[in-house]
């Protein structure tokens, strides 16, 4: 394609798949095939996906998984996970069955807080500024009275707002610090309309207040925002039991098995290269349970990553120390969750795995989500410091390389034969297939 393409969120949902085959593809009726193949029998379930995001031609799938025997709280949860990454939903259904004998998990919400911010600059003296915030803060909520109704007949609402100096940071740079309780909503909405009447009430009474200049009436609104990252929405998971009691059929030596987990935790907090890997790991298990719930996966990605990186150097979520012979594992991590609005009233899927969830609060999901990030820790660390890794992974690959050759029922009865007894690679895989059809 040479030239821009004019109009085309304007074309019908026909046209822009046309025009998409025609313009890349050589077989343009195989394309058309395609895409028409991903859509839904159910005409008004395939409205209501095209109407998620904007020029939509087709559905992009996810397997959705399912993680039982989570016992968390002295509750057995099963847990739903969407995700594209071998191994993943096995891990942390393994992780889920070897705790659930040894207390389960426990998990402990730590807060709920989240984060709002208006942005502005304001050139002039700072004490006047700041009196101007003593005097005006009480219409900062009650200009938001409106907005702020519903959420505070549930519990929620504005916490507190502060006004905060960023001129080290940069000359003239001002912020409304706002703090929020949105209950079982996520409440980007919420937070984001309350945030832009703030900054409505900041520049009207600052033009009336009389003590200021007209240089200092000027207040220069850049934004108004709320923030993913949410240090006070923060929860706890953990397991822990004696030493002795993680004797499984691959660890014959809990002792020593205990004290090289703890070592390679220790690396993760002390070395970001590995922590990077690490915590990917635990949002393996976060990311999938987030995404079949509806919840924004690119928000707490971001916000658990700046809360990796709070001491100052990324580090490690997940700590393990062993006490008085008991080994305890556990990591804290901010979820800043809803299980009301948005996708979560409209998705069928997600409504599905919420009623699998047996329909939890925000608070209940945060704790159950960490659960899943610890349980997928363990497992991966527990395959790193006894087999390695690749030995469960390569095996759960091996139905997709299958997939990819076009095995027939025969040859995989062979193959997976063949495998049990020998090491899987795609190379080793690629070359049986290859011997068995000659």
């Amino acid at each position: 394609m040479n030239d821009a393409v004019a109009g085309f969120s304007k074309w019908s949902k026909e046209q822009k798949i046309d025009w998409i085959a025609q313009t890349y593809f050589s077989n343009p009726d195989e394309a058309v095939s395609l895409i028409k193949n991903y859509w839904n029998s159910d005409e008004n379930l395939q409205k209501l996906h095209d109407e998620f995001i904007e020029n939509t031609i087709t559905n992009f799938y996810l397997p959705l998984g399912i993680a039982p025997n989570f016992l968390i709280n002295a509750k057995y949860y099963t847990v739903p996970m969407a995700i594209e990454e071998s191994s993943v939903v096995a891990a942390a259904a393994k992780s889920a069955k070897f705790w659930a004998t040894r207390g389960g998990f426990k998990t402990t919400i730590i807060g709920t807080e989240k984060i709002g911010q208006v942005h502005f600059t304001f050139n002039g003296e700072i004490h006047k500024l700041e009196k101007f915030f003593a005097e005006t803060k009480p219409k900062f909520f009650s200009n938001t009275e409106e907005l702020t109704k519903n959420m505070r007949q549930r519990g929620g609402g504005i916490s507190d707002i502060e006004l905060r100096n960023k001129t080290a940071l940069m000359p003239g740079y001002f912020q409304l610090h706002a703090t929020f309780e949105t209950k079982d909503s996520m409440g980007a909405n919420f937070i984001n309309s309350c945030l832009e009447q703030f900054a409505k009430t900041l520049t009207e009474e600052a033009e009336n207040h009389e003590a200021f200049s007209k240089e200092e009436k000027n207040i220069r609104i850049v934004m108004s925002i709320l923030s993913n990252y949410v240090p006070n929405c923060v929860v706890r998971a953990e397991v822990s039991c004696p030493v002795e009691d993680l004797a499984d059929k691959s660890i014959d030596n809990p002792k020593y098995f205990a004290e090289k987990f703890i070592q390679a935790v220790r690396i993760a907090e002390v070395e970001p290269f590995r922590a990077v890997t690490h915590n990917k790991g635990i949002m393996n298990g976060i990311d999938a349970v987030v995404l079949a719930t509806g919840n924004d996966f690119r928000a707490i990605e971001a916000g658990v990553h700046a809360y990796a990186s709070k001491s100052g150097q990324y580090s490690s979520l997940s700590h393990a120390q062993i006490e008085d012979g008991i080994f305890t594992f556990w990591l804290e991590v901010p979820l800043a969750l809803g299980t009301v609005g948005g996708l979560t009233s409209l998705h069928p899927l997600v409504k599905m795995a919420l009623q699998m969830l047996e329909k939890p609060s925000a608070a209940d999901l945060m704790q159950v989500i960490a659960s899943v990030g610890l349980a997928q820790n363990f497992a991966a660390l527990r395959s790193l410091t006894t087999t390695g890794i690749q030995e469960g992974h390569m095996k759960m690959h091996l139905n997709n390389i299958l997939n990819q050759f076009g095995a027939t029922e025969d040859e995989r009865v062979q193959i997976k034969k063949h495998f049990k007894t020998h090491a899987v690679s795609h190379s080793a895989v690629v070359n049986f297939i290859e011997s068995l059809r000659k």
